[in-house]
């Protein structure tokens, strides 16, 4: 028999007293190949240590094949995934069962009313059965406030953009 996987043990508190960034987990996805020239992304998407590896396809809603996943649905499952580990997170702290916990995720692509150019919408819709509203509702703040991908929408990410030699 194999013993439980054990959940880590990451603080929810302000408790970091650094300068600057500190890394604690990185990762590198490469996107090549495909067909599409028109700014959508085709090809395949790979990951450093081959994980992740799968094919790239425009969707059937915008004039493609449908035949593999978009950046959109990779962008909402890295959100849901992250999201419900961060309430599932504060669920354990508050000595509370989060696996019934189910985060959806819907990532709308469109154009900005401002300047034309594209923008993501997302939606999250959290669903906790038998959990109180009153009790949920503080945790879904601090959830907010940890998950890095919610404080990435609300914050920006800083990013560098290097061409390679």
């Amino acid at each position: 028999m194999t013993d439980p996987i054990r959940p880590p043990d990451l603080s929810t508190e302000k408790d970091f007293a650094g300068t600057s960034f500190s890394p604690i987990y990185t990762t590198t996805v490469t996107v090549s190949g495909g067909t599409a020239s028109h700014g959508r992304a085709s090809g395949r998407a790979r990951s450093d240590d081959g994980v992740l590896d799968l094919s790239l396809r425009m969707p059937a809603e915008l004039g493609g094949d449908g035949q593999g996943t978009n950046p959109e649905q990779l962008f909402a499952a890295g959100f849901a995934a992250c999201f419900h580990g961060a309430l599932s997170l504060v669920a354990r702290q508050a000595a509370l069962d989060p696996s019934t916990i189910s985060v959806e995720a819907t990532v709308a692509f469109g154009r900005d009313p401002e300047d034309g150019g594209y923008l993501l919408r997302v939606d999250l819709v959290v669903s906790w059965p038998g959990t109180d509203p009153k009790i949920a509702a503080p945790l879904l703040e601090k959830a907010d406030s940890l998950c890095p991908y919610a404080r990435m929408a609300w914050r920006g990410t800083p990013t560098t953009i290097t061409l390679a030699s």
